[in-house]
């Protein structure tokens, strides 16, 4: 049974929804901070977060786990482990927050902001 395992389709398919969720995830990790939709902003907090969550461990197996989730990206990885996890290693989990902001002009899509902790 499927029950609680819903996600936001976004008008794309599957391997569409993972390069989004994987180029969001690594423009946070890069920026610490991004502007985006709403909807795609909850559907990058858990994949962030689990993420995180992994890098708090450090070793070289969740290493590799990582990068075969954000694909081959060795800065951004080495930033992860080095700069971002290790500020939460006291944190039990909510590493990111989602501030709300207004509609866009052009499309009046809900916007918000992501960022971490």
């Amino acid at each position: 049974m499927r029950h609680h395992n819903t996600n936001r389709k976004f008008g794309r398919d599957k391997t569409q929804r993972k390069a989004l969720l994987n180029s969001l995830a690594l423009n946070l990790i890069i920026r610490e901070r991004i502007k985006t939709t709403e909807a795609k902003a909850k559907e990058l907090k858990p994949f962030i977060e689990k993420i995180v969550t992994r890098a708090k461990k450090g070793d070289i197996a969740t290493r590799r786990l990582i990068i075969a989730k954000l694909g081959d990206k060795p800065k951004e990885v080495k930033k992860l482990f080095d700069v971002i996890a290790p500020k939460y290693i006291d944190r039990k989990g909510g590493y990111v927050r989602v501030l709300k902001l207004g509609v866009r002009k052009s499309d009046s899509a809900k916007m918000a902001i992501i960022e971490f902790v």
